[in-house]
């Protein structure tokens, strides 16, 4: 019976592969045209936080203005992805010194928060929801660094847009409106979330207006107050109230030590283009392991979605997810070895271990010498790019909504492991491993795309296929975000977590039977998911020309859209 079903979901992968081919003009895979303006760009998972984003850019606002807009718009819009009780993480293209910059602004375990605790209780692993989970929001501090650093109007006039959108409401729209109702099941006995989150007892549906006017008054006291205000005052003291009222550590001590950290982003070339991603706590080097082997394959003439491409895309997410699960934590707490990690010569020796006709069931981790979510881009007038990305962690976060405040807290805490001696091991006052990365690519020392995929482990995969896409299959920006994906699922995680039998190909619809067919023959074990593939959405500048192009994927609600 198992083998009948995997035989009718594989046929029907074959079959419903992208219509998109129908299109008068442009690539394959491409659901719609790229957007091009001249004089700025956004592209976010909601057509109304797009708008907000350009009318900032229209009233003189600079890119880093209009990415805090949107994104303070999207906790709102987007609760099933982010929000101020989540992190944030940022690469930032500043057009004056023409250089790129990265902002880390997750944030840390409680401190009064022990392993031992953990022991004593019995945990195995921390637990995915309820107050255990919970660490220091790092949002409202990241919104503040960047625009100090780079913004240009007032905090009141960025956050309005957002403000306005939770008093009067806005229509849900259809994908956010099914990821509510599923996360609501989820919390909606933890204090709080349903008088937020489930107006007459329900998760609002598409087209439903929802209104959070205890959020637009948590906002407008930002605004007029500052970061403090999160930090250090009003917000803080609540939240410290409410944390000791579930049982949980989070405090006001927590929330007044907290600091964001600007940091040099890290890259390797691939083919003549610069990918950058930041050094962990997040998992974006990852994506630079992958490629550094790929370059070492004629990738174009294997053909996208053939068998010999996809074998080696998995076996290489394989290798460099073995060293994510072994080295990548908070640099404060070990030291992880990033030079060595995305250095060619030891993708060389990692490419090594590579059987072109068998997939692997297992890896170990390379010997080193003595390691649900919103993506947003925004461009402007100036020359100016903002990658952005920020996240909950599981859709809605941990269940832990302060009364009256109008967001729920992130669950991040759930990816530390208890595992002793483990370089991402439970520590007080420690930032855990983090999934959420932004992506950004220079050409000769120039930029030329700002771009990211959601979707926890789906990202750094996600990055490699559009890189690849675009420079080895010569796709478009927006057919290389629709064209069919794959993810690999199973590998050894961060959290302790083993890969032994090879883990799970997961395939979209698009793949051709014949090559599921061949891959199955090679070891792979195959399996279809519906949803899962991230989100994507991306600006590229064409020089040129001096136009910027955007794309936003249809596998989402999102909008591109410049003037």
């Amino acid at each position: 019976m198992k083998k009948s079903f995997l035989i009718i979901s594989v046929i029907f992968l074959s079959i419903n592969s992208m219509c998109a081919q129908d299109r008068i003009t442009g690539k394959t895979f491409a659901t719609r045209s790229e957007v091009i303006a001249k004089h700025g760009m956004a592209a976010t998972s909601q057509p109304l936080a797009t708008q907000i984003a350009l009318d900032i850019l229209k009233k003189g606002g600079n890119a880093i203005d209009a990415a805090i807009a949107a994104n303070a718009a999207l906790g709102l819009m987007e609760p099933t992805g982010n929000g101020i009780g989540g992190d944030l993480f940022a690469i930032i293209w500043d057009a004056k010194t023409q250089k790129l910059y990265g902002l880390n602004a997750s944030g840390r375990s409680p401190k009064s928060l022990t392993l031992e605790y953990f022991k004593e209780k019995g945990f195995t692993k921390i637990p995915s929801h309820g107050p255990l989970s919970v660490s220091v929001p790092g949002c409202v501090d990241g919104w503040f660094e960047m625009h100090k650093k780079f913004g240009s109007m007032k905090m009141t006039e960025i956050l309005k847009p957002a403000i306005d959108y939770a008093r009067e409401g806005f229509p849900v729209s259809e994908l956010i409106a099914y990821y509510w109702n599923g996360n609501s099941r989820n919390l909606k006995d933890f204090s709080g979330f349903k008088e937020i989150y489930m107006p007459n007892g329900k998760a609002p549906q598409k087209g439903e207006i929802f209104k959070n006017p205890y959020l637009a008054n948590t906002l407008e006291k930002i605004a007029n107050g500052g970061r403090d205000v999160f930090y250090k005052d009003e917000i803080a003291e609540k939240i410290d109230e409410y944390m000791k009222r579930q049982g949980g550590f989070l405090s006001y001590e927590d929330l007044a030590s907290h600091t964001s950290e600007w940091l040099e982003p890290v890259s390797t070339n691939y083919r003549g283009y610069d990918v950058w991603e930041l050094p962990p706590n997040g998992q974006g080097i990852a994506a630079l392991q992958i490629l550094n082997i790929l370059e070492l394959y004629d990738i174009t003439s294997m053909g996208f979605g053939s068998t010999e491409y996809l074998h080696l895309l998995t076996e290489a997410k394989k290798l460099a997810f073995e060293d994510r699960a072994k080295y990548y934590a908070d640099m404060s707490f070990a030291d992880v070895p990033v030079e060595q990690l995305i250095s060619k010569d030891y993708a060389q020796k990692r490419n090594e271990l590579i059987n072109p006709n068998r997939a692997a069931r297992s890896y170990t981790p390379g010997e080193l010498e003595q390691g649900n979510t919103i993506y947003m881009t925004v461009a402007d007038q100036y020359g100016n790019m903002v990658s952005l990305i920020q996240s909950n962690y599981r859709g809605m976060g941990s269940g832990m909504t302060p009364e009256n405040l109008g967001f729920v807290i992130q669950d991040r805490g759930e990816l530390f492991t208890l595992e002793e001696g483990h370089a991402n091991c439970y520590a007080p006052g420690k930032r855990p491993f983090h999934t959420i990365i932004p992506a950004f690519i220079t050409k000769d020392g120039k930029p030329f795309m700002s771009f990211g995929v959601m979707g926890g482990a789906m990202q750094p995969q996600g990055h490699v296929q559009i890189v690849v896409n675009m420079i080895d299959f010569g796709m478009n920006l927006q057919e290389a975000g629709d064209a069919p994906r794959m993810q690999h699922l199973g590998s050894s995680e961060p959290t302790g977590e083993k890969m032994t039998d090879g883990g799970t190909l997961v395939l979209e619809s698009g793949f051709d039977y014949e090559v599921i067919r061949e891959l199955l023959k090679k070891g792979h074990k195959i399996s279809y998911d519906l949803g899962g593939y991230g989100g994507y959405q991306a600006i590229m500048w064409d020089e040129e020309n001096g136009v910027y192009y955007g794309a936003s994927e249809s596998r989402k609600d999102g909008q591109a859209s410049g003037y």
